[in-house]
């Protein structure tokens, strides 16, 4: 029997029996053998070893069955004895000792015959026989590992490892780290890859040494490489399948001799131990990964305190020395964590890229990463990894190089015949993409690369640079520079996105272009005789479009460069600019012949004049009109007046506005003049036909009267009487003109003048009637009365009125003193002058 908690276990004749000292309750746990008696031991832990023949059975203190396992003796043992981490047992021929750990192996045998009994005391085991008495010593724990170690039994050496006393913790890690380390190297030997990584996890040995069993993978030059040890031979022939399998160059990845006769099946299981190594070194990497990328990051932090704070801060008596480390700053020479670093990086590139992970890599170069550019790079380009070798050149600040990668994969992409494996298609965009991060540091690299996407791609290119916000102007002369044939196409599309984003010198050089690509087309038409005044060109139409809508050029410049002969559409639209009003409508109407846009041009100047509230513009249609009615004369002053304006650069003639009436003569004029209102009598024709008198119209008419363009006065006339001064316009007239041909111009004008006259009566009704009602309200208001009695207090301070001037406020009831009153209202105003001060 034995104690097992608060419980006694029996063994009694062929079962046992789990008694609660307690409560005296007895379980049954299971029969015992049939061959040997009942065997009860107490375990260290506090479990049970229950002895059924030649097996012993463990249980809880509750006699439930556990699952490490079973002792299988040789024989059915009499005694059991647990002499930590053994258990002894005797056997009729021999002393048996076993191991406690699953699978519990037969560690020794000790022959001794005709053994009555076995006791433990505190350092050994006493064998008692017939005639003497035998001693059983451990064997020092440090011997024991050694000797585990060296037969190969690396987990029973570990598990001894650990009852190591804990003042020896030193030596323990260190004999924990060279069993792990040997058991790694065995188990790769064995192919068992995963398992052998666990153990160089747990051996806590560098990364460089691990790397040392694939010579394949190439490393950085550094000092933490170590040379190659003895004991790395273990790996035999398996470094050298892998090494054929990888694909490297052939000075460093050459099989022997005797991988080249091998057959297909050996390849193929070549190229699976490759893979199956490669994948358990990922892990590996992986799970080492984060530590190591920590502590080069912080050597990073603590690099850029050094070089803020001096570049020759001295800590503990010692000078950091440096080096340039491109992308990254100034690396330290003896930078122990980002050498470790980069190493790792390196070689987890390779063995991702070696298994096919391209996408795993990729991600690996996206973040934070300490990877080898010249190693990588190569290695990238020998497996066609475009899109790593791209994140590559991005993670180290590298961006003219893959600028210039990108833009190669896309010309490949579009070519018929490629010259390199793409595993992908790759577009213009990609570029553009690439770029926008860039736009705030590197705007001429920006500039520099987007040339080559910009006649692809304007629109995106244009927002690209709109978004980066990088100067217009500093983009325009770059353009100017390096592709004048996209300036145009940059500011028109500048204009269209953001039309308050250019400036007016950006669209006084946008009209130049467009001039100067019309003037080469005018001169080569004009050379074979082809020109024609109504040829509209796609770029005649944006530069037409451009003069009329943009207002930041100078007309006065522009108008030197035209022709005198040609482009009057052109140059009507800069007299217009220059407000020239009379110039530009003879050009349309003597020049064009075209009728309709002089009406559409007094349309646009009566439009904008009503925008500016400047007034109604009605001068600018009498102007039309005038130039109807005496078509020599406008002929005859139009060449001296344009050569004496591009000569003498005169300022324009003032805008359509205001101006004194002329005086009318003759009892007709007089009543149309009634007609418009005295609102309207402050209205008067463009300064060009002021100040004239009847007479001279009269003469004007008569002058040219065989020539006038009668027509064209009436349909203006009906067209547009609603935006003209009548009087004045019929002062215009000449006197033959028929009274039934002017029905379209006076009868609307009649209609609204009668209507204005009707809608102003009633106005002025309703306005009379307000008046009277303000009138007998405020009669109401004075009636008003007070009265003050001996009893009338002041609201204020709670006074007699008494006889003191007093103010009543409007709802009649409060009354209060006068000098009280103002006295509040001084105490209002100071106390919102406080309040406002203090805001």
């Amino acid at each position: 029997m034995a104690w097992c908690g608060e419980n006694i276990c029996l063994g009694i004749r062929r079962e046992y029996v789990i008694l609660n000292s307690a409560s005296g309750a007895l379980s049954e746990v299971f029969p015992s053998g049939r061959i040997a008696p009942p065997l009860v031991v107490s375990l260290p832990t506090g479990e049970l070893l229950l002895g059924k023949d030649n097996i012993g059975v463990f249980v809880d203190q509750n006699g439930k069955l556990l699952q490490e396992g079973r002792i299988c003796w040789s024989e059915a043992p009499a005694v059991v004895v647990i002499q930590k981490p053994y258990a002894i047992g005797l056997l009729p021929r021999h002393v048996e000792i076993r191991s406690l750990r699953d699978p519990y192996p037969l560690i020794q045998t000790v022959v001794l015959r005709n053994v009555r009994r076995l006791l433990q005391s505190n350092s050994a085991i006493i064998v008692a026989l017939d005639n003497s008495v035998h001693g059983l010593f451990p064997v020092p724990l440090g011997a024991q590992i050694v000797q585990l170690t060296a037969s190969g039994n690396f987990e029973e050496a570990l598990a001894l490892c650990k009852l190591l006393p804990p003042e020896d913790s030193s030596l323990r890690a260190a004999k924990e780290q060279s069993i792990h380390i040997r058991y790694a190297h065995y188990l790769f030997e064995n192919g068992c890859y995963e398992e052998a990584m666990e153990h160089f996890l747990a051996s806590q040995v560098e990364i460089t040494h691990v790397l040392s069993l694939y010579p394949y993978v190439v490393l950085p030059k550094s000092s933490l490489i170590p040379e190659p040890e003895k004991f790395l031979d273990v790996t035999g022939d398996a470094s050298y399948l892998s090494r054929g399998s990888s694909g490297m160059s052939d000075d460093m990845d050459s099989p022997p001799s005797h991988l080249l006769e091998s057959d297909e099946n050996a390849d193929i299981e070549s190229k699976k131990i490759s893979h199956n190594t490669l994948m358990a070194l990922i892990k590996f990497l992986q799970k080492k990964r984060y530590s190591i990328i920590e502590k080069a990051a912080a050597e990073g932090t603590e690099e850029v305190v050094l070089d803020a704070v001096g570049s020759n801060f001295i800590s503990y008596g010692s000078t950091r020395a440096k080096k340039a480390g491109k992308g990254r700053g100034n690396v330290p020479i003896s930078s122990v964590a980002r050498d470790l670093a980069a190493i790792l990086d390196t070689a987890l590139l390779q063995a991702l890229i070696l298994t096919g992970q391209s996408s795993s890599a990729v991600e690996l170069l996206k973040g934070l990463n300490y990877c080898d550019v010249k190693i990588c790079e190569e290695f990238l380009q020998k497996w066609n990894q475009y899109v790593g070798l791209l994140e590559l050149y991005k993670s180290n600040a590298m961006h003219r190089e893959a600028l210039k990668l990108l833009h190669q994969l896309v010309e490949e992409s579009k070519s018929e015949q490629p010259r390199m494996e793409l595993s992908q298609k790759f577009k213009p965009e990609m570029i553009i993409d690439y770029l926008k991060p860039l736009c705030g540091t590197e705007p001429m690299l920006v500039l520099e690369f987007s040339m080559l996407v910009l006649e692809g791609c304007p629109a995106q290119t244009i927002d690209l640079f709109l978004s980066g916000n990088i100067p217009a102007d500093l983009v325009n002369s770059y353009l100017k520079q390096h592709a004048p044939d996209m300036q145009a196409t940059y500011l028109e599309h500048m204009l269209a996105m953001n039309e308050n984003g250019i400036s007016g010198s950006l669209q006084n050089e946008m009209v130049q272009i467009y001039l100067s690509e019309v003037l080469d087309w005018y001169v080569d038409l004009n050379a074979q005789g082809k020109w024609d005044e109504k040829t509209y060109t796609p770029r005649r139409k944006k530069l037409l479009s451009a003069l009329e809508n943009i207002s930041g050029y100078n007309p006065e410049v522009l108008l030197k460069r035209l022709p005198p002969d040609a482009l009057n559409e052109e140059r009507a639209i800069l007299l217009g600019k220059m407000n020239q009003h009379e110039l530009a409508l003879s050009i349309y109407v003597h020049k064009l012949h075209v009728p309709e846009l002089a009406l559409a041009y007094c349309d646009r100047v009566y439009e904008s004049g009503l925008n500016q509230q400047s007034g109604k513009p009605y001068g600018i249609y009498l102007t039309l009109l005038q130039i109807y009615l005496n078509p020599q004369k406008t002929i005859k002053n139009f060449e001296k007046r344009i050569s004496n304006l591009v000569v003498s650069q005169s300022p324009g003639i003032p805008k359509i506005g205001p101006g004194p009436l002329a005086k009318t003569k003759g009892r007709a004029s007089k009543k149309i003049a009634a007609i418009e209102g005295a609102e309207d009598s402050r209205i008067s024709p463009s300064s060009t036909d002021s100040g004239r008198s009847d007479g001279d119209a009269d003469d004007a008419v008569e002058e040219g009267a065989s020539t006038i363009m009668l027509d064209q006065v009436l349909d203006l006339l009906s067209r547009r009487w609603d935006r003209m001064h009548g009087a004045q316009a019929l002062k215009l007239l000449p006197k033959e003109t028929k009274l039934q041909n002017l029905l379209p111009f006076l009868g609307p004008l009649l209609r609204k003048s009668s209507e204005a006259y009707r809608n102003f009566s009633v106005i002025k009704s309703l306005r009379e009637s307000e008046n009277l009602q303000v009138k007998d309200e405020l009669y109401e208001q004075r009636k008003t009365a007070v009265k003050i009695t001996g009893d009338s207090m002041c609201s204020l301070c709670h006074k007699k009125i008494g006889t003191s001037v007093f103010a009543v406020y409007p709802n009649g009831k409060t009354i209060v003193h006068f000098g009280c009153f103002k006295d509040s209202q001084n105490m209002k105003a100071v106390s919102k002058g406080s309040s406002a001060r203090k805001r």
